[in-house]
């Protein structure tokens, strides 16, 4: 039986997943990898000067933080933060029904990018990527933004929306870059970092 090359090749480091999220972890899954997923609670505050891909990137490495000491020498720990950023500003996790039902009201018909950060960190250094994709919605309806809401209660979502839920499947008109970035890794860079990590 031939085996997953990447597998393969970690066959003797301990991947580390340190995100309470379901996407995530069925991602690694379906790369077909075998890692421990550990958990911490992180406050995630960013200096208010950062843009786009500075606050993931930052808040990617601050989760990361809170685990390199413990990081043994052939550990890869993976930390993410996905920012969905609009007109300027970071559309965070929705904190009720009306911040959900004004971020969609932001999204309508607008273009805005889904950025995901990943830092990879061993006991050598650590190194952080960045993947930004563009995604247009159609102009959504009053109807449709509570029925998704009321139906999907997407409040630990970036931008208060999942791609892979209702929403993407009737709103998405466009998108440009990765479809997993979107839902949150993705999955090509977290592959060919990995393999480009380990000899």
């Amino acid at each position: 039986m031939i085996e997953n090359p990447l597998a393969q090749k970690l066959r003797n480091h301990r991947l580390i997943l340190a995100s309470a999220s379901p996407r995530r972890q069925m991602f690694l899954k379906e790369l077909g990898l075998t890692f421990k997923i550990k958990l911490k609670e992180v406050e995630e505050n960013y200096p208010t000067n950062l843009k786009g891909a500075e606050i993931s990137a930052y808040l990617s490495k601050l989760k990361a933080d809170a685990f390199i000491d413990e990081l043994k020498p052939n550990d890869i720990l993976l930390t993410a933060d996905t920012v969905v950023w609009h007109n300027g500003t970071s559309l965070a996790k929705a904190s009720s029904v009306e911040k959900a039902r004004e971020m969609l009201g932001l999204l309508s018909k607008e273009w805005h990018e889904v950025i995901t950060s990943i830092t990879f960190s061993t006991t050598m250094g650590q190194k952080t990527f960045s993947e930004v994709t563009k995604v247009k919605f159609k102009e959504l309806s009053k109807s449709e933004i509570d029925f998704y809401i009321e139906t999907f209660r997407p409040f630990d979502k970036a931008g208060a929306y999942g791609i892979q839920e209702w929403i993407g499947l009737t709103a998405i008109e466009t998108i440009q870059g990765s479809y997993t970035n979107v839902v949150g890794l993705p999955t090509h860079l977290v592959y060919k970092t990995l393999m480009d990590m380990v000899n």
